[in-house]
């Protein structure tokens, strides 16, 4: 392998490798990195968490339903922003570094909340309202897009080698803290307010709250530390990051990427985000109830993710993501058919942590393992866009095309859909190699 490939040349300028970090430094360096991951998606699933509220502000009509599609229409939108999202950020985080490019996207999602919390209804300004909603999911669809590729390669650079896969699957773990932070205020909400006040406008104040805590999170990611990697690379004149390059030169690791982020993301949504309006709308649980039911799998899912990446420091990526996907293929169909019929709270509780136990396999890895497959001049760009674009397609029409399917009178036709995508996964991790013996991430 040369040094072009591993974007490191022989001769290093004096000074730019620096000793390892300490416990202390890395711990502030996963910190520092993390929290704006959890900021970022605090405020994507509070739009997915309060729009049963908000829909007929923007889309009014007799058909709830109908009107809850549409707002999810708008969901999806914002997922189809984020591969144009991944390809800038992953750009300008490989050009310009991993802080610049976090602190840049924790900026848009603060603009993309703002402006849901103050946007007026269809009543007010008519067919300008959904038009500035769908401007808003953009913005935190590129926001997100940007977050993953440079918060993913920045906590893998950051980790440490002995322990990449449990440091590094802190990423998932702020992304859940930021769910459950925006359930729990879902929670507590539904409990203190009366239904048409939260109707009316109390489902802004999530908005006001994530857009406040990334005005926080931009002025830590401004005094963060960069990555050894990125420095390493910039010091050795590595050709920097370009999209063809990407595509010419990494085609198998940009495809495989897609591959399983395909299976894992729509799983992902699937388990999480749509959970509470399957355990309303197909179980039949009061909204609360189903809130708490979630919230409780999560904090589960919560423990699940560290252990699963500490597993993969010892077993290898790879056996962690066959656990999540061959076990999640043969679960998903038996375990959702079950919790559509579960009159116990307590039975959908096992049931749902369950498939998010499993899951925790994939997402504990997600970020390391596509950044072990990249030499670092390229490494934001390569984990950031396959990732944008299978998320997009598979994760961002999860909801949709579920509330299709409960539409059509066969929503069993969804857990089949969500099954199908993670079997196909299963057989693409058997393409990836070992980590163990070819990570690409040289620097501890």
């Amino acid at each position: 392998m040369t040094a072009t490939e591993t974007g490191a040349e022989a001769q290093i300028p004096p000074g730019v490798i620096a000793p390892g970090l300490t416990a202390g430094q890395r711990f502030r360096a996963i910190l520092g990195g993390s929290a704006g991951n959890l900021v970022e998606w605090y405020d994507w699933f509070v739009y997915s968490a309060f729009a049963v509220y908000f829909s007929n502000h923007f889309f009014p009509g007799d058909d709830d339903l109908a009107g809850l599609l549409k707002t999810m229409a708008v969901f999806a939108v914002g997922f189809f922003a984020r591969p144009l999202g991944a390809w800038l950020m992953g750009l300008y985080a490989d050009h310009a570094g991993r802080k610049t490019a976090l602190t840049a996207a924790v900026g848009l999602m603060c603009g993309g909340s703002l402006i849901i919390a103050v946007l007026p209804s269809y009543e007010t300004i008519g067919v300008a309202a959904p038009i500035l909603l769908v401007v808003a999911r953009i913005l935190q669809g590129l926001s997100v897009g940007g977050e993953y590729g440079a918060s993913a390669t920045y906590l893998s650079e950051m980790a440490g080698r002995k322990r990449r896969g449990f440091w590094s699957s802190f990423q998932f773990v702020t992304m859940v803290m930021g769910q459950l932070i925006a359930l729990g205020l879902l929670s507590l909400l539904q409990t203190t307010m009366d239904k048409p006040d939260l109707e009316s406008w109390g489902w802004r104040i999530p908005f006001f709250v994530g857009a406040a805590m990334a005005v926080v999170v931009f002025w830590i990611r401004a005094r963060m530390d960069e990555s050894q990697s990125y420095e390493v690379s910039k010091a050795s004149g590595a050709e920097r990051a370009r999209t063809m390059m990407l595509f010419m030169r990494y085609p198998k690791q940009a495809l495989t990427i897609f591959g399983f982020t395909a299976g894992g993301s729509l799983a992902f949504y699937a388990f999480t985000t749509y959970m509470p309006k399957f355990l309303t709308g197909t179980s039949g649980f009061p909204g609360p109830t189903a809130t708490a039911i979630t919230a409780a799998a999560l904090v589960v899912y919560l423990f699940a993710l560290p252990f699963f990446g500490w597993l993969s420091d010892h077993w290898g990526r790879k056996a962690t993501l066959f656990i999540a996907f061959g076990g999640g293929a043969l679960a998903t169909y038996p375990a959702m058919t079950a919790i559509a019929g579960a009159q116990s709270p307590v039975v959908a509780f096992v049931l749902v942590s369950l498939l998010v136990v499993l899951l925790s396999g994939y997402n504990s890895v997600s970020a390391v393992v596509k950044a072990e497959l990249f030499p670092a001049n390229v490494r934001a760009l390569g984990v950031a866009l396959p990732y944008g674009m299978g998320t997009a397609i598979f994760g961002g029409t999860a909801e949709p095309i579920a509330l299709a399917f409960k539409r059509a009178g066969v929503e069993s036709g969804f857990y089949v859909y969500v099954a199908l995508g993670m079997a196909v996964a299963f057989f693409i991790v058997f393409l990836l190699p070992d980590n163990r013996k070819h990570s690409l991430i040289l620097e501890d």
